[in-house]
């Protein structure tokens, strides 16, 4: 039995823990054992979520000598963490990883790689999210327990909390990570809830009192990297003096903007000063040392914005390696531009129906995705008019023709962005600016450590303590989706979990059958909304607009009967919110209740389409003339050996046109039953060189880009079955060609492992590519394809990229060398990746030499290196990847000297998406219609 209920807030600037004894109503923090210097040890309540990765023979074995013995982690890299960790980040740059929880909620990045400190040198030991987010909790384990040896942590009642705003893939590594961390059972809680249970505990014993004039209460988290925003309805008791009954109604979406955002515009702010200071010398800062700069400014924002600030500080960047002192520099902050800067720039007043700042994409540094509105109040604005009809309810005012969403009349403040005063007031104004009259704010003595305390309170209520004070209900925060596959029409899902169903209840969709083949994968795309409509279970809903969130899909391996065969059972679905705090999905048979598939959350970047192919249930629309097309593939490829014609294998193609349109119409649905259709009779592909060649043609076309479909990875598998089987007719090199093409158009969804033995085998032919040219071997009649195939593995390591990369540049060398070569060292050495991870894309210095060379033609008669030389020069916003601004800029000049089409230039000199003409260009032809890569 537990002794005691822990709470854990695992924030993205510190992690701290509270408890309270079984039977003590008292709730205590746990002041955790951690570095503050070299050998220096002391328990402190905050537990800075920084990990500092020493050099070698940096630090000795004493000097990271901890209360207990060995590494919290054991399979994470020796590492500082807490005080000294953040310390020693400001030192020295390129060593600490901070932010680790912004990372977890990142889709556009392998949140499993090891990819943490971002843009780091090659010789710092670097950690995935994941491993970060388990290192706090795995340090947070061993010194709890090595000061409660007789109840460990893992044996006791645990609340870990996490942003309101976080999706299903973001909570569900949250919970592996504490799995890695020793920590398997505990329950989630979003904190705005646990900041509100704070205030409910500290105020129970009048909380009747305290809530008697508030119908709605707005909780607005701030922390390091979120702003989490919650809207709690206070219903007064039927009884007098019992305490009001709370319900949860409205969250936020996921906003990745807090204390981060702010430190990083000081930091810029500091950068161009300092930029000035050192006149045509100064250069725009490494990435390690813009996170350097920022963690310094960060200090600088908490004078400044603290009671009784100074006029102003001094901000000092040391200089790097044997130049630590002599090589420092130093910029004044005042006090006034900073309020101007964080207070005007992230709570500016504006008017409650001021709409958000649209860009074409967000702004991107140290790789994460920030929001391209800084401004927290049009946020809050938006928030408010999206749960505008349940506030008023709530409120019990009317809707009177007015735009302006309705104000809640409570305030709660949180997260360590509150702890400056002028934050706190310019919030309480902007909230009375709206109103007309000022809310009530609910004082919370101590935002840094709320939501710890209040996850041990929501654990003391939810145990049915008497006289705890009341919990708060509203069940799940969000509506759950199944998006439906309804080819030509527009988008829509299923309502599978309603908003506000509470944890524990199951909801079916018994009118929903489904029929799935066990022995095979399945998965399922979702979307989530907080929109405050009262959709039911089961219920059509339209799903275009940008209220709705796509999840990571659903999977899940149903495995084949006992006897080994692969037969079909008919399903329906059945959703609950967990107690855990998480969604839950199982196939269940509709023949016996008892047989049961649980599916998972797919949590690696994915594919997303727009319009009706984003949505795939299982069993694919049909086509009104597919029974047709698979009778011309059947009677090419099918088990009754037909004498056709070479002619009629070839136009095979042309055929399905005829039948089905243009191909380049068919659709996501229609293009994966097309490659079931060639994978059932791959085995007949070997007739003839023509049935090769058509098969090979056909299917890599059918199968493109090789993600963003269900079962697009069962598909992957049994085509990578191909692999080792290579080709029948190895004297034609037009099939040799159709071999590549066939492993180029399904290369995103191949793991890193099947794409460096595809690299490989490529190697082997490419090395002594002349020499086999000139033996007549017919494999070098494909050339070209094995070196487009070559430029498309974005998931191998870097390091083999650069290999590619610099293989291609030799060649290119050559007067004899073809211009698509130019293409494909432009797709190499591409700032953004078309499906591939962040982490992987080849570092700015390696691609600036490579860019040079481009520089060097004469574009009017090269036109793919001018393509190349856009997409190496390309702005993503993070300086771990982005060329000088002054090479930019000659790219830029160059590309209009030329006429160049405008989304070249502009995606040189802006942050901007690739349009459909230049998405084609860079993977060569098009996707399938609707479907895009994020």
């Amino acid at each position: 039995m537990a002794r005691y209920t822990v709470g854990i807030d695992l924030g993205t600037s510190n992690t701290v823990v509270a408890f309270a004894a079984e039977g003590d109503e008292r709730i205590q923090l746990l002041a955790i054992d951690q570095l503050v210097g070299r050998g220096e040890v002391a328990a402190r309540p905050l537990l800075p979520s920084v990990r500092y990765h020493p050099a070698a023979g940096e630090l000795a074995a004493a000097d990271l000598r901890l209360p207990w013995p060995g590494a919290a982690l054991a399979d994470a890299p020796a590492a500082v963490i807490g005080h000294f960790a953040r310390e020693l980040g400001a030192q020295v740059p390129g060593r600490a990883v901070a932010s680790a929880k912004s990372w977890l909620s990142h889709a556009g990045v392998d949140r499993n790689a090891a990819i943490l400190p971002w843009g780091a040198d090659e010789d710092v030991a670097k950690v995935s999210p994941v491993t970060a987010s388990a290192s706090y909790l795995a340090h947070v384990r061993a010194a709890w327990n090595a000061h409660h040896p007789d109840a460990p942590l893992e044996a006791q009642d645990i609340v870990l909390t996490v942003p309101a705003s976080f999706d299903e893939g973001a909570r569900a590594l949250t919970v592996e990570a504490a799995r890695r961390a020793g920590l398997p059972r505990l329950r989630l809680l979003e904190e705005p809830q646990a900041a509100f249970h704070d205030w409910l505990f500290r105020h129970r014993d009048r909380l009747a009192d305290e809530l008697a004039a508030s119908r709605l209460v707005l909780v607005c988290d701030v922390g390091g990297g979120t702003t989490d925003l919650t809207l709690i309805q206070v219903e007064a008791a039927a009884d007098e003096g019992r305490p009001p009954r709370l319900t949860r109604i409205g969250v936020g979406d996921h906003l990745m903007l807090g204390g981060d955002n702010m430190d990083l515009a000081l930091a810029h702010l500091v950068e161009r000063r300092l930029a000035a200071q050192a006149g045509a010398s100064g250069e725009r800062l490494s990435a390690a040392r813009l996170s350097q700069l920022v963690q310094r400014c960060r200090l600088a924002k908490e004078q400044l914005l603290a009671a009784n600030a100074p006029e102003q500080v001094t901000v000092t960047l040391l200089g790097a390696g044997s130049r630590l002192i002599g090589g420092a520099r130093s910029a004044e902050l005042s006090r006034d531009e900073v309020e101007r800067l964080v207070v005007d720039g992230f709570l500016p007043l504006g008017g409650a129906d001021e709409l958000q700042q649209r860009r074409r994409a967000a702004i991107v540094e140290f790789g994460l995705p920030y929001p391209a509105d800084p401004a927290i109040s049009r946020h809050l604005a938006a928030f408010l008019q999206r749960h505008a009809t349940v506030a008023r309810t709530a409120l019990g005012v009317a809707a009177d023709g007015d735009d302006r969403p309705p104000v809640p009349d409570t305030l709660l403040l949180n997260g360590g962005a509150f702890r400056a005063p002028a934050l706190a007031a310019r919030l309480e104004a902007l909230l009375t600016h709206w109103r007309g009259i000022a809310p009530r704010v609910l004082h919370n003595d101590e935002p840094d450590v709320a939501v710890a305390r209040g996850a041990v309170a929501f654990a003391l209520v939810r145990g049915a303590r008497a006289g705890l004070g009341p919990g708060i209900g509203g069940g799940a925060a969000r509506s759950y989706f199944l998006l439906l596959d309804e080819a030509g029409k527009a988008a829509r899902a299923i309502c599978v979990l309603p908003r506000g169903t509470e944890s524990g209840v199951e909801v079916a969709l018994p009118e929903r059958r489904f029929a799935l083949r066990l022995g095979q994968p399945v998965r399922f795309h979702l979307v989530s909304s907080t929109r405050d409509t009262a959709w039911p279970a089961g219920a059509l809903v339209d799903v275009d607009s940008d209220d709705f969130i796509r999840l990571p899909p659903l999977t899940a391996r149903l495995p084949p009967t006992s006897a080994g065969r692969r037969e079909n059972v008919e399903v329906r679905l059945v959703t609950t919110l967990t107690e855990v705090g998480t969604l839950e999905m199982q196939c269940v048979s509709t023949d016996d209740d008892a047989r049961r598939w649980q599916l998972a959350f797919q949590v690696r970047a994915e594919a997303a389409a727009d319009g009706a192919d984003s949505a795939e249930a299982p069993g694919p629309a049909i086509h009104p003339r597919l029974a047709q097309a698979l009778a011309l593939i059947d009677d090419t490829f099918g088990g009754q050996a037909r004498q056709l014609e070479a002619r009629d294998v070839r136009q095979l193609r042309g055929r399905l046109e005829r039948v089905l349109g243009r191909r380049d119409d068919w659709d996501m649905a229609l293009l994966r039953t097309l490659f079931d259709a060639l994978l059932e009779r791959a085995r007949r592909r070997r007739r003839s060189a023509e049935h090769e060649r058509t098969w090979l043609n056909l299917a890599g076309y059918c199968l493109r880009p090789g993600l963003g479909a269900a079962l697009d990875d069962w598909r992957i598998d049994q085509l990578w079955a191909l692999l080792p089987q290579g080709i029948q007719y190895v004297q034609d090199s037009n099939n040799w060609s159709e071999w590549w093409t066939l492993w180029r158009r399904s290369a995103g969804g191949l793991d890193e492992d099947r794409q460096l033995q595809i690299l490989e085998v490529l190697a082997g032919h490419l090395e002594h590519a002349d020499a086999a040219r000139r033996r007549g071997e017919a494999v070098q009649g494909s050339y070209d394809d094995m070196v487009r195939l070559a430029a498309s593995l974005e998931r191998v390591p870097v390091m083999h990229r650069i290999e590619v990369g610099r293989w291609l540049l030799e060649r290119l060398q050559r007067p004899a060398e073809k211009a698509h070569t130019w293409w494909a060292l432009g797709r190499v050495g591409a700032r953004e990746s078309l499906y591939g991870s962040a982490h992987n894309v080849v570092p700015p210095d390696i691609a600036s030499e490579w860019l040079a060379a481009v520089l060097a033609l004469d574009w009017k008669t090269i036109e793919p290196a001018a393509f190349a030389a856009a997409r190496i020069a390309r702005l993503t916003g993070d300086r771990t990847r982005d060329l000088a601004p002054a090479l930019r800029d000659e790219v830029a000049r160059r590309l209009a000297a030329i006429r160049a089409p405008q989304s070249w230039i502009t995606m040189v000199r802006e942050v901007v998406g690739l349009d459909e003409a230049d998405r084609r260009r860079s993977f060569g032809e098009a996707l399938p219609p609707g479907l895009k890569l994020l």
